[in-house]
């Protein structure tokens, strides 16, 4: 493991990753940000401290907010706060290692999200990985809010070690401008909208774009067995 490696992992203890699981309420803003609403905000679980067992196990923190702030104060790395829907799970992840564009996050148990300028392009440790993302086409369009027609292909490995490629053909649509506040920042965000199809597969990823092309807010699709991740950004 390279010294970047283990000291990301060493703040990425620091962050106290956290898990939750919890079945969201409806709301009735059907956007990427609602989602994320919906999924971190049920957080409920405790995080315990070490020593006696009989140690009383101290209440961490239960909306995105208050994850986002504990994370904030312990880390001072770039970290974004990640549910997993098909587990339920919400995890602060924190940025480990970066090469050409491609930022590594990880948590202390080392699973992590490899992501390319807010588009997700590959997963480690979740099982069921995403092997990489080849998404450039959709990439365009979204981080410059452009409708039209794209593609990507998705590669996983299986447990033959066989690469397997699942290519997809994509529409990209924009939607309607937010404005919102989270860890801190304000943003203004226009929805996009990646619907992609191959095969039996239906797949629909949702962006908020900032005009300068960030993503601090997205739903992304990992594999069939994983499911979607909401990915919101707390620390550029």
């Amino acid at each position: 493991m390279t010294r970047v490696i283990k000291t990301g992992l060493a703040l990425a203890a620091a962050a106290l990753a956290l898990t939750a699981c919890g079945s969201p309420d409806q709301e009735a803003d059907n956007t990427v940000l609602g989602q994320l609403r919906q999924t971190a905000a049920p957080a409920l679980s405790r995080v315990t401290g070490g020593g006696d067992g009989g140690q009383q196990a101290a209440a961490a923190p239960r909306t995105a907010e208050e994850m986002a702030a504990r994370a904030l104060a312990a880390n001072p790395a770039p970290l974004i706060l990640v549910n997993l829907e098909s587990t339920g799970a919400t995890q602060v992840m924190a940025m480990v290692g970066e090469n050409n564009g491609m930022r590594t996050y990880m948590t202390p148990n080392e699973q992590a999200l490899i992501m390319r300028n807010g588009m997700l392009i590959g997963t480690k440790g979740l099982g069921n990985d995403l092997s990489v993302a080849e998404a450039g086409n959709s990439a365009a369009l979204i981080r410059s809010r452009r409708s039209g027609n794209a593609s990507r292909t998705n590669r996983y490995i299986g447990g033959d070690s066989v690469e397997r490629p699942l290519p997809m053909s994509c529409t990209v649509a924009s939607g309607e401008t937010k404005s919102f506040a989270f860890a801190g920042r304000n943003w203004s965000a226009t929805q996009m909208v990646e619907s992609c199809e191959a095969g039996g597969v239906s797949v629909q990823n949702s962006y908020l774009v900032s005009p300068s092309g960030q993503i601090p807010v997205s739903r992304q699709w990992i594999s069939p067995d994983l499911g979607y991740a909401t990915i919101q950004t707390i620390r550029p």
